[in-house]
């Protein structure tokens, strides 16, 4: 998957960039789209046929009358745009959040860690970042291997996630030899919570975090249920914050060894 998005920092003097906010300001992002699925599953769940024709007729008048799509049809519609919405969102914020953390990771190795940029290590981190940021997503990962020895936690699932949204976009769905593995499979390792206990109180849960898995084969078409839907953005929450810590032990790393002091 190729993108051309600009990290969020584009602008910024490198000496304000912190991992903190770009930290907070992701899992706030990510929280957002994550309540809002929730609503859209709650307000589908109420929706009523009565309600959908009376406001389906309310103008009197249609675009094109003879194309209509009766309440069956326009639940299945939605269903599926939800899903291609909830997926591609969640892979711009992945792709977003690669891009500010490396943009991060490049001035922190140009400066050694330290909080003052010169004019040149700030030209050569911009160097670097403008080739991360056009690069495909498979070779975001390479560069952050290869460049600071960064090992993204949850990869495969990211990269399966990817193939999902390939084959909505391109394909009507269905799955082919593209996005498949040499067994013929497409493999969606999400996250979720295995509950170990519960407080006196609903909420008071505690858990850890556990691989489910989705596997369609070549010539299925990629379906998730409304809570594997929500699991896609746990599973994005989960590489995002394994990938912010990988980040800070790198910076703290570069900084002991320099005695500098990254932001």
């Amino acid at each position: 998957m190729a993108d051309s998005s600009q990290p969020d920092n584009s602008g910024q003097q490198p000496q304000q960039v912190n991992l903190q906010q770009i930290a907070q300001q992701f899992m706030v992002g990510l929280q957002r789209h994550f309540d809002m699925l929730a609503f859209n599953l709650a307000a589908r769940e109420r929706v009523a046929e009565e309600d959908y024709d009376r406001l389906v007729h309310a103008p009197k008048i249609m675009p094109a009358a003879k194309t209509h799509q009766n309440f069956e049809q326009m639940q299945a519609y939605a269903r599926d745009l939800l899903m291609r919405q909830v997926i591609g969102d969640g892979m711009n914020l992945t792709v977003t959040v690669l891009n500010n953390a490396h943009f991060f990771l490049a001035l922190v190795k140009t400066t050694n860690a330290k909080s003052q940029v010169s004019q040149e290590a700030q030209a050569e981190a911009q160097k670097v970042q403008q080739a991360f940021v056009s690069a495909p997503l498979d070779q975001k990962f390479n560069k952050l291997e290869q460049d600071y020895g960064i090992m993204c936690e949850l990869e495969d699932s990211i990269t399966s996630l990817g193939f999902c949204l390939q084959a909505l976009l391109h394909q009507k769905g269905l799955v082919k030899e593209p996005q498949a593995d040499e067994n013929g499979e497409l493999v969606v390792e999400l996250k979720a919570l295995k509950v170990l206990s519960r407080g006196a109180e609903s909420d008071q849960v505690k858990g850890k975090l556990v691989d489910q898995r989705k596997v369609f084969r070549e010539g299925d078409m990629i379906a998730f249920n409304d809570m594997e839907l929500q699991l896609v953005l746990v599973t994005i929450a989960s590489f995002a914050d394994a990938l912010f810590k990988s980040v800070s032990h790198f910076a703290k790393s570069v900084k002991d060894q320099s005695g500098g002091g990254a932001e």
